[in-house]
C-alpha cells in the first residue's frame, strides 16, 4: 500500500480481519467461497481474506522475532484474524511451534490460509474469545510425554498483533492477566501496534486513525504506552525491549518475572 493520505491511519489499521469493527474488516473472500469444498489444491490464492496490512508488516516484524525467539519453543499467537501471519512466521521459525487462536468466526478465514501455505509447525486455530476464555490449550499435546509444568503452561511466547486498540481497556487489561498466568518465568509477551508516547500521538496518521476507532467503538482507540507498561508491571511482566516498526507502530516485548 502506498502510503499517502490516510494509507499511514490504515497500515495501523492491520487489524487482521478482526471482526469486532465491521467497518474495518479487510477481508475481500466471501464466507461461500470458504467451503471445505473449495479449500483445495486449485484454489485461487487471490480470493483468500486478505490484510494487505499485514503484508506489508510481516517481514519488520518477522526480524524481530528471528531475534527474539531464538531458543523459544511454543508460541501461542492471540487474535490470528486472517491467518497470514502464521503462515508467513512459522517456516521461517521451524524450530519452534506456532499455535493459532482466534474466535470462532475467524477460523474459516486462518484455515483457508493454513491450507494454502502449509508448515509442519502450524497448528490450526483454538477457539479463544478473549471476553470468556482461559488460555486455550494446544490439543497436540501430549500430557504423557511432557513434564507437569509443560502441560500447565506450554506456552514460553505469547504474540498478538494490532489487538490493544481494537478491543475495550477491560479485555486489554484480561489479555495480560491471562498472559501472565499463561507464561513461565522467562516465558515473553510480544505485542505489535500503534501506541501513543507519554499521552500524545505519534503521529498525525494515528491520531486520525484513532479517530476511527472511537468512531466506530468508544471502547477501543490506541493506547498510552506507559499505561501498557504499567499494567503489565502489574502481572510480572516486564518491558525489555521496544523497536521502531514501520507505519508509526511499534512492538514491544515483555519478560515475565
Amino acid at each position: 500500500m502506498d502510503k499517502v493520505g490516510f494509507d499511514n491511519a490504515y497500515e495501523s489499521i492491520d487489524i487482521n480481519a478482526k471482526t469486532i469493527i465491521d467497518g474495518l474488516e479487510r477481508v475481500v473472500m466471501h464466507d461461500a467461497d470458504l467451503n471445505s469444498d473449495n479449500l483445495n489444491s486449485e484454489m485461487d490464492i487471490a480470493a483468500l481474506p486478505f490484510s494487505q496490512a499485514c503484508e506489508n508488516n510481516k517481514q519488520p516484524i518477522l526480524e524481530v522475532l528471528q531475534t527474539e525467539l531464538q531458543g523459544c519453543n511454543h508460541v501461542l499467537e492471540i487474535g490470528s484474524g486472517t491467518g497470514q501471519h502464521s503462515v508467513y512466521f512459522a517456516p521461517h521459525l521451524s524450530h519452534l511451534k506456532w499455535q493459532t487462536s482466534d474466535v470462532i468466526s475467524n477460523h474459516r478465514h486462518i484455515m483457508a490460509w493454513h491450507h494454502a501455505y502449509p508448515a509442519p509447525n502450524l497448528y490450526s486455530p483454538l477457539a479463544f474469545d478473549l471476553a470468556h476464555d482461559s488460555v486455550p490449550v494446544s490439543s497436540h499435546l501430549d500430557s504423557g510425554h511432557l513434564n507437569s509444568s509443560y502441560v500447565d503452561k506450554p506456552y514460553d511466547v505469547i504474540f498478538t498483533a494490532n489487538t490493544l486498540h481494537i478491543i475495550s481497556w477491560a479485555l486489554v487489561e484480561r489479555l495480560f492477566a491471562l498472559a501472565s498466568d499463561a507464561l513461565p518465568v522467562d516465558g515473553k509477551l510480544i505485542v505489535y501496534g500503534p501506541f501513543n508516547e507519554d499521552g500524545k500521538y505519534t503521529s498525525e496518521g494515528n491520531q486520525r486513525f484513532d479517530a476511527m476507532l472511537i468512531a466506530g467503538n468508544p471502547d477501543s482507540g490506541i493506547r498510552d504506552k506507559e499505561d501498557i507498561v504499567s499494567l503489565a508491571n502489574a502481572h510480572h511482566l516486564q518491558l525489555l525491549k521496544t523497536y521502531a516498526m514501520p507505519s508509526n507502530n511499534q512492538l514491544l516485548v515483555f519478560r515475565k518475572r
